[in-house]
This record gives structure tokens, sequence and C-alpha cells, in this order.
């Protein structure tokens, strides 16, 4: 296994797999590389001709492990040490709520983030910086009483119909989900610190790598609305919406739009 320590003493570990400028996956909620063997490890096998490709487990995941108290300042550290350890500079592949941490990352890290490629960041403007807020202290407070479970089931409730969510709790599958149950908290506070207003963070506006933010004409109604509202802060940001995609997007279609994004930039 390799690893970075990241600046509070966390061990944060990764792979790499490909040669060419680094490209670094960051993951979305739950998501880490025990659970996740098909999806990022086949987009980052497509990319590996022309790009090195690192794949990490974040804080609190995997074979990473995790200091309190979180911030997403924190996960803007391990980032930067993962950078650090392979050049100093990087692209960014954002999944999720990881586009969001990207994102952050870009803000904080200037000069080190070449490119941002950004994947349905899942941010609803409907809904209202306090919503956001709320959600947030819900998920903390469940975290600060060990309640790994509680909180994938409430993370999942909002995704799955029931039933199917009571066949996944029973699956084999489930134990390593809920193992990671408590980083859910993470995911939250990063979208809470993104939709402290009606309009994208002010710190954005200053990131120059240019973006890419791409969502699936196939997701959750409300995708569209929030690549368009990520965008609308990044001031260098496209914008592409792929033909039958949905939040769990295929490798083959994303790993050509990805590569011809950083090729141009």
């Amino acid at each position: 296994m390799a690893s970075v320590t990241s600046r509070d003493g966390t061990q944060i570990g990764y792979e790499t797999v490909g040669d060419g400028p680094l490209l670094i996956c960051v993951a979305g909620a739950t998501q880490y590389r025990a659970i996740d063997q098909e999806g990022t490890p086949r987009l980052a096998r497509l990319l590996s001709p022309d790009f090195t490709v690192l794949i990490h487990d974040r804080r609190g995941r995997g074979e990473s492990s995790d200091t309190r108290p979180y911030a997403v300042a924190r996960e803007v550290e391990d980032i930067a040490a993962l950078t650090a350890a392979h050049g100093g500079r990087a692209s960014l592949f954002g999944m999720s709520s990881g586009a969001v941490l990207a994102v952050e990352a870009a803000a904080a890290l200037e000069g080190a983030i070449e490119s941002l490629v950004l994947y349905e960041p899942p941010v609803d403007p409907a809904r209202s910086a306090q919503d956001y807020q709320r959600d947030h202290a819900a998920m903390a407070a469940l975290a600060e009483q060990g309640r790994a479970e509680q909180m994938l089931v409430e993370f999942l409730e909002d995704v799955m119909p029931p039933e199917a969510l009571e066949g996944f709790r029973q699956s084999p599958a489930w134990p390593a989900y809920a193992a990671v149950g408590l980083t859910i908290a993470h995911d939250y506070r990063v979208l809470a610190d993104a939709r402290q207003g009606d309009a994208p963070p002010a710190r954005w506006s200053a990131i120059t790598a240019p973006a890419l933010v791409v969502d699936g004409d196939q997701s959750f109604d409300f995708m569209k609305a929030g690549a368009d509202w990520v965008a609308s802060g990044l001031p260098r940001a496209q914008r592409r919406t792929l033909s039958g995609q949905d939040h769990g997007y295929d490798p083959e279609v994303l790993a050509p739009v990805i590569s011809s994004f950083l090729k141009k930039r």
C-alpha cells in the first residue's frame, strides 16, 4: 500500500496507474477502493495511456486514517499532500460530493491544481442554505454518537426506495458501506460549506484552473441545475450533459470526455 502523511498526521492510502500528467480522483460519499472495484478503476485504466491516475481512500475510509475534528480544509490538505508527493501539480476528477471538494481544493491550492473535471456535484439550488446547514448538523450529531449505520440509512433514504434499501441492508455488501458511515458527515460538511448562500462562494471566483462540469440526462432531476450552479461560480467553466448517463456514469463514455478536455487545457 502506498500512502502519504497529511499535514495533521493522517495517513492517506492510495494507488496509481498509468503514465503522464497527474490526475487525482476525488470520491463521493461512502466511495472507497474496497467497494469501488469497478467504476473508478475502469475509468483509471482507460485514462492510463495518457495520465497517471491516482485513486485514494478519503480520510476515515479503507486504508486511510482519520483525525478529529474534521474540517474541509483537512481534506484539502490530503489532496495537497498527494499532489506534492507526485511533482506538485495535478488535475482533479471529482465525483458527486467529491466534485465540490475538488473545487474547494482548487480554491485553496491555486497554482497546484491545473484543471477540474466535476461529475454531478450534488447541489440542489432549490434548497436553501439553511437546509444544508440543518442536514449537516443532524449528520454531525449522529456521528458524535457513533451511529454510522443510521447515518448510512438516512443518507440512502433520499435516493433509494424503501424496498431497495431494505434489500441492500440484508446484502453481503452492506457492512463495507456501513463501516464508513461516519464519514458521511464529512460530505455533508463539504456541501454545507459550499452552500452558505444562494450564490456560489466568492472564493471560487479566484480559481484560474479551467473546469468541465458534467451531468447525465438520466440522473436525478436536480443534478442539471446543480451542475449549472457550480459552473456559474467558476470563471473558466464549461458545461456538458452526457446522453444516457445517470449518477453512476459509464467509464467508457466518460473517459474520452475527460481525456479530451484535459488534453486541450
